[in-house]
């Protein structure tokens, strides 16, 4: 006969059996929400700085303005399947004044207002620290009798530009759209543009010891954006007093785009 002890054990060691996957699956599903949020930390890392203050380039900054639907422009989305968020067709929307007559009995009629960039939906935000090269500053120490320190100093203005990676109607509602995207994603400030002026400077001290030639390398950082772009013909449909929009000829295009950092610089210090 079993004795109640033994009893006892199996049941632990079945106990463990069935546990054991279980917890082996918490780990899985654990690395991989960890490896998620890897991917999607924007947070700035200690060798890039923020230059803001010293810059002696004043940049004007990128116009991020997010456009409000009016009520009448809500009222009209409310029968559209397809989201609309191209700040600039927006705009038009909420500035049109369309009012059927009363006793329109019978009418009908359709305005086209053109072929619109409807909506971007992003597939991948990344971050390249070191986008563009745009500075380097040099201390020779080869023949010193004691360590010296150097500092960052812009010695030419320089200007960072992005742009689209193919080509696509719309261009310049399409890059309002994707930089509007990166914005909300990574809380970065961004810009198409952005420029460092010469002689800007930055208190960050770097250790040159005796016998040694120090190299100070300044980047510009950028954010990768890529996504695709929703395409549709846009009309005002009128049915007697009723109006309403409609969407044709809906088409999707991939697109990629290259949106500076504004402000910020990253820094790698390097001894021969």
């Amino acid at each position: 006969m079993i004795k109640r002890k033994h009893i006892g054990v199996l049941f632990v060691v079945f106990g463990l059996l069935f546990t054991l996957p279980l917890t082996g699956l918490a780990k899985e599903d654990e690395q991989k929400e960890e490896k998620e949020e890897d991917q999607d930390d924007y947070s700035v890392p200690n060798h890039v700085l923020n230059i803001g203050k010293e810059n002696t380039y004043p940049n004007a900054g990128e116009d991020q303005e997010v456009v409000e639907p009016s009520d009448f422009t809500k009222a009209l989305f409310e029968d559209v399947d397809i989201p609309i968020d191209n700040p600039e067709l927006i705009k038009v929307l909420n500035e049109s004044n369309i009012n059927p007559s009363p006793i329109g009995f019978g009418y009908r009629g359709m305005v086209y207002i053109g072929r619109w960039p409807l909506n971007y939906e992003s597939d991948d935000t990344t971050i390249n620290w070191e986008f563009q090269h745009i500075n380097t500053n040099e201390l020779n120490n080869l023949g010193g009798d004691r360590p010296q320190e150097m500092n960052y100093n812009q010695e030419e203005q320089k200007e960072i530009k992005g742009a689209l990676t193919s080509k696509i109607s719309a261009p310049e509602d399409v890059k309002k759209m994707m930089l509007l995207k990166a914005a909300e994603k990574t809380k970065l400030p961004l810009a198409y543009n952005t420029i460092i002026g010469k002689n800007t400077k930055k208190g960050n001290a770097y250790n040159v010891p005796v016998k040694k030639y120090g190299y100070l390398r300044a980047h510009a950082p950028a954010v990768s954006e890529k996504g695709q772009v929703t395409f549709g013909e846009v009309y005002f449909e009128l049915k007697g007093t009723k109006k309403s929009l409609v969407i044709k000829n809906v088409t999707k295009q991939g697109i990629g785009a290259w949106i500076p950092i504004e402000e910020h610089l990253s820094f790698s210090f390097q001894l021969k």
